[in-house]
């Protein structure tokens, strides 16, 4: 089946989605051009979609995922699969801001560093990046794993609920409230079942898994403190 090509360009962003919503369900590739870094490409995919972005995108890209396999040959804005709940997204360079904020499920594949606070409040899924994340990365993150091979900003893993972050490299400091453990075995075969499918598995890297310390799960007026400092 041939591939759909839909230029972005100046269009307006609705045509554009209308466009490659059309284009799914008819099936087949689908190649976007000239991006522009332009904002909301992509919103609401539907299951079973292949969709590669040629260049750089802009905000929320792939938000609203239930499905699709999205492929960003470049860079990537702020909250790319913003509440995603299923599929698979890969960007070939860097992520901004809030990469997989509030996601629910699927995987987030990003070959170079992301922004700040990326996995943010996230309630499921895997978030793996081969460079480093941003500062307060994982914070608040209810569920799933954030997997970083190239280490971790300042504030890492803050106010974490039952999500983890997973750790190869160094870290600028850790946020509040983080418990630091050695992965069983076991733990470390899970991690390694994700990473297989990207190629990315290594015996010999240290790794820091991050949890929460569940001190703030409950509110203590005594502890005050504890919460003035997220």
């Amino acid at each position: 089946m041939s591939e759909t090509v839909i230029e972005v360009g100046k269009r307006h962003i609705r045509e554009i989605n209308e466009e490659i919503q059309d284009a799914c369900r008819k099936g087949g590739k689908i190649r976007v051009v000239n991006t522009l870094s332009r904002h909301n490409l992509g919103v609401g995919l539907p299951d079973g979609a292949d969709i590669t972005f040629e260049g750089s995108v802009g905000y929320f890209c792939g938000g609203l995922n239930t499905g699709s396999t999205l492929h960003i040959e470049r860079n990537a804005g702020w909250a790319l699969g913003e509440g995603m709940a299923k599929g698979m997204i890969t960007v070939e360079g860097y992520a901004g801001m809030s990469a997989g904020a509030a996601m629910i499920g699927g995987t987030i594949h990003v070959k170079g560093d992301t922004g700040p606070r990326c996995g943010v409040a996230m309630k499921g899924g895997n978030i793996v990046v081969e460079g480093k994340i941003g500062y307060q990365s994982g914070f608040m993150a209810h569920s799933g794993r954030i997997i970083a091979l190239g280490g971790a900003g300042d504030s890492c893993a803050d106010a974490l609920w039952q999500g983890e972050v997973w750790v190869a490299g160094e870290v600028a400091s850790f946020g509040v409230d983080v418990r630091i453990i050695e992965p069983t075995a076991e733990e470390v075969a899970e991690v390694d079942a994700i990473l297989a499918p990207l190629g990315l598995v290594d015996s010999a890297r240290n790794w820091r898994k991050m949890i929460s310390g569940q001190r703030l799960w409950y509110f203590e007026s005594r502890d005050a403190s504890a919460w003035l400092m997220i």
